[in-house]
């Protein structure tokens, strides 16, 4: 980074970042639909990132609308394929908002998915991405991979890897890992690091399995953290001790 924002208490630490954002930073905690508030909320904190240098690419979840597991009683009916196809769907129309969401407040996107929607978005290919991060362009990731049976989580992880990412930040609900549900067991405990040894032994609750091992190989750390609290995306970013890193040591 370069010294412009040197004496600034969030001057990035990355250059490159991959924010996976699930389908709740679209809306109220057990509430459906897309919510303008909440989605301006993250492209506000997203356009003072990019002013600050970061290069963003966001990949964004779907769940606010729909999950592909919720139709898994029904396979008779719907497919678990077809199922898992309508959420990566959904994760478009979550693109979609972000995307006006963000050029309301003036800043330059782009949105590519995994699945060809050509009147909507670019289709998804590395290099173009890359230009596009390189030329200050915030890039929205829908579709996840494209194919079904894999989770924004995972897809995440690819394109960190893919992208050359510096971090990936798990954007949550929740202000970390915990050794339990903090929310039935008031007396868990809060990890301020792990490893992914740890992780993976132990079997928390991070990221899936796949995204984890595809972390570890690529020695690309991982931040969860609590999204909601205003101005923590760039706190993460800057490197400030919030939410729980997760890396190859302690």
């Amino acid at each position: 980074m370069d010294d412009t924002f040197s004496n600034d208490p969030l001057k990035p630490k990355y250059k490159r970042v991959l924010l996976k954002l699930s389908g709740e930073g679209f809306g109220h905690a057990g509430k459906s639909g897309i919510n303008i508030d909440e989605t301006l909320s993250v492209a506000r904190q997203a356009k003072r990132i990019v002013q600050r240098g970061v290069q963003l690419a966001i990949v964004v979840g779907g769940g606010n609308i729909l999950r592909g597991t919720q139709f898994s009683a029904g396979g008779e009916v719907i497919k678990e394929a077809t199922a898992h196809y309508m959420g990566m769907v959904a994760t478009v129309l979550n693109g979609l908002a972000l995307q006006d969401a963000l050029e309301s407040l003036k800043c330059e996107t782009r949105l590519q998915t995994a699945i060809r929607m050509d009147n909507v978005a670019e289709p998804y290919i590395r290099r173009r991405c890359t230009r596009h991060l390189e030329k200050g362009r915030i890039v929205i990731l829908a579709g996840g991979t494209g194919n079904p049976f894999v989770t924004t989580d995972t897809a995440a992880a690819l394109r960190g890897r893919e992208l050359g990412a510096d971090i990936l930040l798990k954007a949550t609900k929740v202000d970390g890992v915990y050794s339990e549900d903090p929310e039935r067991n008031p007396h868990a405990v809060r990890y301020e690091k792990l490893t992914f040894g740890q992780v993976l032994r132990d079997n928390l609750r991070v990221m899936d399995l796949e995204a984890i091992t595809q972390c570890r190989d690529a020695k690309l750390p991982i931040l969860v953290f609590n999204f909601k609290q205003d101005g923590n995306i760039e706190r993460a970013i800057a490197g400030h001790a919030i939410g729980t890193l997760v890396n190859e040591t302690v």
